[in-house]
């Protein structure tokens, strides 16, 4: 027994003295810069070089879709964009691309080619018993209704993916929606049946590998039972379309949790009063935070309506702060809100009307949100967004006759915020690094609109793109594009909030640890 505790200390010892060895060894043999302090003297970072982004259903069901997009990078290195379908069936390989482009800081328009494609549905709440609770496991059977124009992937290589942004356009050349980059993790927040007669959400799989989705499902009577009892399946490079409508009856708050289990999706989700596809995009909303805001509140008539998902085990005390070009203040009935837990909960603000503004949402407990404004359709939601890092980027703006578009710029905080707005024309030849911009200075704890036209140089009546770029020493900003027919004030066509386009991401610092050996 001694013998064999000696041997169990000495073999202790061993371990502690090679241990010790090996980070002595790499302290020696480290870079200087190193040895100076805690962690390198300078933050490193990795230039962006590829992206990803999928559109749902560019062209709205027209004869035509197209995608707006642009890399808004400096970089002068060669890269490449190509449009590649998603299709029901799905495949192990990518499909063939069906457009391209090449030219960073320059805005494309590359056209969808009307198809004949049936959108895979997962089962309808007739069929199956996992359906009705908002999932179940996609059939690989066609629905009923046709998608003209099926979703497509945005895949970028080199400098086309630096500070990449695209949006889907209607069969008129508008744009409706953002198209996202994949993830594990989405929220959504609108209306719910009572006025929307068709709420679809579109799950997008951008990758080699079959993905699984679980939705959470919450409406003002909570989170609908059972609704992740099992997973939606989608397949590699596939598109899966589930009706909701029929499940949320009567509701007048809907909110979406999508998830995955396995592999990474793009989720999008339109609400209309019809029973066609298309409609109203919902934007995906950030997380739910203590405060979150919801960027580009428009100057137009008629009552706000909010909509606020408390995922929680706790109730929420809500307050409603308005952001605008007059200051902060809090509106009418905007205080003292509670929202139990466990749902989501619709409120009227109508004293907004008259200014623009952006709306700040405190709580207790952690929220997220989304605003619908009266508008083409069912309305134009904006939802909450986070502030503007390194640039923000809107690909698809109109100048058609009697088209406004602006961007509201909000500062809610305690320091005031300065950007640089630059659009770039269509056809012009001019890129984003080379175009001319404009300096905005934002106050803080206020917003400012700032009315963008076609550059000089581009054709008349073009689509535009516009980069929003925070300045040296600017407070956070929150920007989104709000778009009107028939200039201020009149009816809203599409809110875009303005999301961060990235050219390089910051690498996790490196310091002394002795977690690296020791497991």
């Amino acid at each position: 027994m001694r013998n064999l505790a000696a041997s169990r200390v000495t073999l202790a010892a061993a371990v502690i003295l090679a241990l010790g060895a090996l980070f002595g060894v790499a302290t020696l043999s480290r870079p200087a810069a190193l040895a100076a302090g805690g962690q390198s003297a300078s933050a490193r970072s990795a230039t962006v070089t590829s992206a990803v982004r999928a559109c749902p259903l560019p062209g709205q069901g027209g004869a035509e879709g197209r995608v707006a997009m642009i890399a808004a990078s400096a970089s002068a290195g060669s890269g490449q964009a190509q449009l590649i379908p998603l299709t029901a069936e799905g495949s192990v390989t990518p499909p063939a691309a069906t457009g391209s482009a090449a030219q960073p800081g320059q805005l494309s328009l590359p056209a969808i080619p009307a198809t004949s494609r049936h959108a895979r549905a997962a089962p309808t709440a007739s069929s199956s018993p996992a359906a009705s609770t908002g999932t179940g496991t996609a059939s690989r059977s066609a629905s009923n209704a046709t998608t003209p124009n099926a979703a497509v992937m945005i895949q970028a290589s080199g400098s086309m993916a630096q500070g990449l942004e695209a949006e889907q356009t209607d069969s008129t050349g508008l744009a409706t929606a953002r198209c996202d980059g994949p993830g594990t993790d989405f929220w959504f927040a609108g209306t719910g049946q009572a006025s929307a007669a068709s709420i679809r959400l579109y799950l997008m799989n951008v990758d080699g590998q079959a993905a699984d989705a679980d939705v959470d499902i919450y409406t003002e009577a909570g989170l609908l039972p059972g609704s992740t009892d099992t997973g939606i399946a989608v397949p590699p490079y596939g598109v899966v379309v589930q009706s909701l409508a029929s499940l949320v009856r009567g509701s007048h708050v809907v909110a979406l949790h999508v998830r995955t289990s396995v592999g990474r999706l793009v989720a999008a989700v339109s609400e209309g009063t019809g029973g066609g596809q298309g409609g109203s995009w919902l934007p995906a909303a950030r997380a739910p935070a203590a405060q979150v805001v919801i960027p580009g509140i428009p100057r137009t008539p008629g009552s706000l309506q909010l909509y606020v998902v408390v995922p929680g085990g706790s109730d929420a005390q809500i307050k409603v702060t308005a952001v605008t070009p007059q200051g902060t203040y809090e509106p009418t009935g905007a205080g003292g809100i509670d929202v139990p837990s466990g749902s989501a909960a619709a409120f009227t603000l109508p004293a907004l009307t008259g200014t623009v503004s952006a709306l700040r949402i405190t709580s207790n407990v952690p929220v997220t949100a989304a605003a619908l404004v009266p508008g083409n359709g069912i309305g134009a939601f904006s939802a909450a967004a986070g502030p503007l890092e390194q640039q923000g980027v809107v690909a698809g703006n109109s100048s058609r006759p009697g088209d406004l578009a602006t961007i509201v710029l909000s500062a809610p905080g305690r320091v005031a915020a300065q950007v640089r707005i630059t659009p770039v024309g269509f056809g012009s030849g001019a890129s984003a690094a080379s175009a001319a911009g404009q300096t905005i200075a934002v106050p803080a704890g206020r917003s400012v609109a700032v009315k963008v036209r076609l550059p000089a140089g581009s054709k008349p009546r073009s689509a535009f793109a516009v980069v929003v770029t925070p300045l040296a020493g600017s407070g956070p900003v929150y920007a989104a594009r709000v778009l009107a027919a028939g200039g201020a004030g009149g009816t809203v066509q599409s809110i875009i909030p303005v999301t961060s386009a990235l050219t390089w991401i910051p690498l996790s610092p490196v310091r002394d640890s002795l977690s690296t050996v020791v497991p």
